[in-house]
């Protein structure tokens, strides 16, 4: 078993982080500067603040803790466009204020020179007096967090295939030097009818390190953080992909790999506890699916998948030889053979490997 113990620093920057950030709930934050007046009708148009003023805002989208998102045109190209503005100065001490911009619009210059089908594109980012706002390409569809619900789970085939193109999307953008640090259900944008596929929210996560929110807020979904992430330590691209494996765990199963009510034991058990084999909440799944979803989960980095484009080939191989389908690019013959090389180095009980659980399954949620 591959996990980091209680012992060393690892466990003590892990306990550090913990300590005033218990509570990740934060009440409906109250209008911005600019928003609409609330009584006004849902289709109407209303010109934004100063340093908005390419884009007429339209009807809310959605908001959260931190952000506001609004559908808005751009007035120069008449394009449709999210406009998402988050506020800074409400989260964020005024000591930290200046860094977080800083690091705000460095990282949204990084995540506009992103060019690749399956990651939402960056239009544009800017400040507004001191918070901050982010244009970015309008997307169809649904977020993947409704296809996390027992009775709602997309067939099985699907989810791989979700699986391939993120982690190739991922590889292009940690080939750029862009880590995610937020991959997650709701940060990714399904468009059944269409085949369209984005992953958002590039570097927001980031706005964090080294910061403490006012509300205590933990900036990126601790559920789906790896070991070293909410450690606080240095990530890098297998941070994303131990995230991609939860996010398509979840996917599969309709359950988290591992959850509790106290944020401290949760963090406790990410770090140290392997995640049980996910046959042991759908039985029917491929054990070639459940190998690849145990590396990709597991606790040391240098275990896990090193890149995106090894993990997209093994679940293409999955497809192919457990799911019965073509993958999406045609691969040479002697592919097939070397498709596991990464995750049958390891196997069920070695060492680094997560074991398998002998609990008894539960009926599945939902056939593939």
């Amino acid at each position: 078993m591959a996990s980091s113990g209680k012992s060393g620093g690892f466990w003590q920057r892990l306990v550090g982080r913990v300590a005033g950030a218990t509570d990740t709930t934060t009440d409906a934050p109250s209008a911005l500067p600019g928003d609409p007046p609330p009584d006004a009708p849902a289709t109407s148009q209303y010109s934004g603040p100063a340093g908005l003023q390419d884009y007429a805002l339209g009807p809310e989208l959605g908001r959260g803790a931190m952000a506001v998102v609004y559908k808005a045109t751009q007035r120069s190209t008449g394009r449709q466009v999210a406009i998402k503005r988050l506020a800074l100065s409400r989260e964020f001490s005024t000591e930290d204020l200046a860094d977080v911009r800083e690091r705000f619009m460095r990282e949204a210059r990084a995540a506009r020179a992103l060019d690749h089908p399956d990651i939402l594109h960056v239009v544009d980012a800017g400040q507004d007096g001191s918070d901050a706002w982010i244009a970015l390409e309008y997307a169809l569809g649904r977020d993947l967090s409704v296809f996390t619900r027992p009775g709602q789970l997309l067939p099985v085939r699907e989810v791989v295939q979700i699986g391939v193109r993120l982690a190739r999307a991922l590889a292009y953008a940690h080939s750029q030097g862009v880590i995610h640090r937020d991959i997650k259900p709701a940060n990714v944008m399904l468009d059944r009818i269409n085949g369209g596929l984005k992953l958002m929210d590039f570097g927001i996560a980031r706005l964090g390190d080294g910061s403490r929110t006012r509300t205590g807020l933990v900036l990126g979904t601790p559920s789906f953080m790896s070991p070293e992430q909410l450690a606080g330590l240095t990530v890098d691209g297998r941070s994303d992909l131990y995230s991609l494996g939860v996010l398509l765990y979840q996917l599969l199963s309709g359950a988290l790999p591992h959850h509790s009510d106290s944020m401290a034991r949760l963090m406790q058990l990410i770090a140290t506890e392997p995640a049980p084999d996910v046959r042991t909440l759908r039985p029917e799944l491929p054990e070639s699916l459940a190998l690849v979803l145990a590396l990709a989960l597991e606790k040391r980095p240098e275990l896990r998948y090193s890149g995106g484009e090894q993990m997209a080939r093994d679940l293409e191989a999955v497809l192919v030889m457990a799911l019965q389908t073509e993958p999406r690019v045609p691969e040479p013959a002697s592919h097939a053979d070397a498709a596991f090389a990464q995750t049958l180095r390891l196997t069920a009980g070695e060492a680094g490997q997560n074991p398998r659980s002998s609990a008894e399954p539960p009926e599945p949620s939902q056939a593939p």
